[in-house]
């Protein structure tokens, strides 16, 4: 394998020889590796996932547009642009990415030397940090109106994930649907709710920018001082409503338990780490949020978690197609945890609303 991974990276236009290539992390999606070279430069390397990516060609388009923003922005302020953004590698024949014989495609970054990642934000500092890091991307990003190839459809779209729940529902397929009466009404209570705040999208009242998608914190690099350098990870860039990317960040950030957690003592939402993400990401945002955004600001994070119910709970009854399970029960347990997550940040919602908009009076001097 190793012999098969020289070849393909050096495809790409490097600088130096290739001396070593490592995995590096999990890999839940994408198999991601680091080339080390002779030279300064060493390189990230991932085979993207084409089943969960169908259009690689037009997600690595985005990716550069993005990125060449991002540049431009941070060139502008006198920063140093290998630091504060990505810088892609393209082939040596010009192109983004590389396919091979098998037909997965391949992608190559810089590096960036000298930096901090995080897999948790166990801290309101950590989580305020993150905060600043999202709210800075979508900040550079907000002037942005280069359209973006809808890589994802659907994606955090409720409308799309009620028609397939409805379908899902009538087909029954492993005959799992009875004795969870519950858990159906759970997601049939708030249905409207959801829908009505979707409306406001679909109809422009709640503006589309571009998103990242996918804002849990290790997709956030700093140095060694704390400070943010870039958001990483751009495979999910999408023209959407920047609340996706808050609310995502808080159904990760703010779960005093496991996502899966089987004891749901365990699991709540933590307001002091809601607090800081909330004051981190305002400090960089509100200069571009709209009234209709910051009024939903803290309903986002409801609504991307009750999505997430929905969805566990919808792989659930249709056989488990979707998501890797541990055990036959495993995506119930993610059910009933999300779902247990979902009734904390309900019960404390009037004060997510509160701080909102206290802080957003603090950083507009209001």
């Amino acid at each position: 394998m190793t012999d098969k991974l020289t070849l393909i990276a050096s495809k790409f236009s490097i600088e130096g020889n290739i001396v070593e290539i490592k995995p590096l992390g999990e890999g839940f999606i994408n198999d991601t590796y680091i080339v080390k070279t002779d030279c300064e430069s060493n390189y990230l390397f991932q085979r993207k996932n084409k089943n969960i990516f169908k259009d690689v060609p037009s997600m690595m388009d985005n990716i550069l547009k993005v990125c060449s923003h991002i540049k431009a922005k941070v060139a502008a302020a006198g920063g140093d642009v290998n630091r504060e953004a990505m810088t892609l590698t393209s082939t040596k024949e010009g192109k983004l990415y590389f396919k091979d014989e098998e037909g997965e495609f391949w992608a190559m970054c810089l590096f960036i030397k000298d930096s901090v990642s995080y897999e948790s934000a166990d801290t309101p500092e950590l989580s305020y940090a993150g905060g600043k890091g999202i709210g800075k991307f979508q900040s550079m990003l907000a002037d942005m109106t280069e359209p973006l190839v809808d890589i994802l459809p659907g994606f955090h779209n409720i409308r799309f994930r009620f028609e397939q729940w409805d379908e899902v529902l009538k087909k029954d397929p492993v005959d799992r649907k009875k004795g969870l009466s519950k858990e159906i009404a759970w997601v049939e209570e708030r249905r409207e709710e959801m829908l009505n705040f979707w409306k406001l999208v679909e109809n422009g009242i709640i503006p589309t920018r571009v998103t990242h998608n996918d804002t849990k914190i290790n997709n956030i690099l700093f140095d060694k001082k704390g400070d943010v350098l870039c958001v990483i990870d751009l495979d999910t860039v999408l023209n959407s409503t920047v609340l996706n990317d808050f609310g995502d960040a808080m159904r990760s950030y703010t779960n005093t338990g496991l996502e899966d957690d089987d004891n749901l003592e365990n699991v709540s939402m933590d307001f002091d780490i809601f607090k800081g993400f909330t004051q981190g990401y305002l400090q960089e945002a509100t200069s571009f949020l709209t009234e209709s955004e910051l009024e939903y600001l803290a309903f986002s994070a409801k609504y991307i978690t009750y999505e997430q119910v929905l969805r566990f709970l919808m792989d659930y009854i249709d056989g488990d197609k979707y998501y890797k399970t541990k055990s036959k029960e495993h995506n119930l347990i993610r059910t009933h945890a999300q779902y247990k997550l979902l009734v904390s940040m309900e019960e404390q919602f009037s004060e997510m609303k509160m701080f909102v908009e206290d802080c957003n009076k603090q950083f507009n001097n209001i």
